[in-house]
């Protein structure tokens, strides 16, 4: 299985990368296959199932370097499948305690982030990369107190291409800080991606000290809350960057690359698995 893994990430790098380079770059990287567990950034652990993939902060950064994608300082954790129909990029920021109380307003949420995006678009267009449009959401922000997770997701459409991409995040409160996770996938297949995301998730949880239940006073509380977690952070990075600059930059070049490559990677995918078994007898998938 985790052969079949390499081989469908070398597919993603391909556009960049000898395909043979790519799948020696990509098998050297230290992913760990299911059955396993992954430790985020010292604060949180994720079961990772038969069938899924982790990858660490090191080797995280180090795909990235393959992918030509820039990032910054923060570590991302990489989960996905191992079919690569969606994945799901973890990075915690110690930014104190949250508090839920805030009101969501879903219109003023959607107008600051419109806002802030349009300006990351200044940045995008210096870099020569597509410009990115929010144009609406595909559901609301919600906060479900008994797990204390949000979620909300939205759609981005590229100028150039017009084709639309959505993005699911979820922010998972902890004592100390929050867990931020971003999903991608293409939109025909978003709806089953969050669904299998959902079916995984109990698998993630903060380590003993770090629950957001564990707050006791004299902890370290966050300057912002629920709404400020939506627009990005703080007011003015909010203002500033906007959906797509708060994701990062690594994420906000590597949308459109996911994406098609997922939809590529899933169709050869489907049509290797089809194969009769007359066809496949004396043949080794490697």
């Amino acid at each position: 299985m985790k052969s079949i893994f390499v081989a469908l990430l070398a597919a993603l790098l391909c556009v960049s990368v000898a395909p043979a380079r790519a799948e020696q770059d990509v098998s050297s990287l230290p992913w760990q296959i299911g059955k396993a567990t992954g430790d985020i950034a010292g604060k949180a652990t994720i079961e990772v199932p038969e069938g899924y993939a982790f990858l660490g902060a090191k080797g995280t950064r180090e795909l990235n370097r393959m992918m030509q994608n820039p990032q910054g300082t923060e570590d991302i954790y990489t989960f996905a499948p191992q079919d690569l129909s969606w994945v799901a990029f973890f990075t915690y920021s110690g930014i104190g305690y949250v508090k839920d109380n805030d009101k969501l307003d879903a219109d003023d949420l959607l107008a600051s982030i419109r806002q802030g995006t349009e300006a990351s678009n200044k940045e995008r267009k210096e870099k020569g990369w597509d410009l990115m449009h929010v144009t609406g959401w595909r559901f609301q922000p919600k906060y479900d107190k008994s797990v204390n997770n949000l979620e909300w997701a939205i759609v981005g459409e590229n100028e150039t291409s017009h084709a639309q991409s959505i993005n699911y995040n979820t922010r998972l409160l902890g004592r100390h800080g929050v867990m931020e996770v971003v999903v991608v996938a293409s939109p025909e297949q978003f709806d089953g991606a969050i669904a299998d995301f959902k079916r995984v998730l109990p698998g993630y949880e903060y380590k003993a000290g770090e629950r957001y239940a564990e707050f006791r006073a004299g902890d370290h509380v966050a300057e912002y809350g629920l709404a400020a977690l939506v627009t990005g952070g703080a007011a003015a990075v909010a203002a500033k960057k906007g959906l797509f600059g708060a994701i990062g930059a690594f994420l906000a070049s590597m949308w459109k690359l996911v994406v098609a490559g997922v939809v590529a990677v899933g169709a050869w995918l489907r049509k290797l698995f089809s194969r009769k078994p007359a066809q496949e007898k004396g043949k080794t998938v490697r």
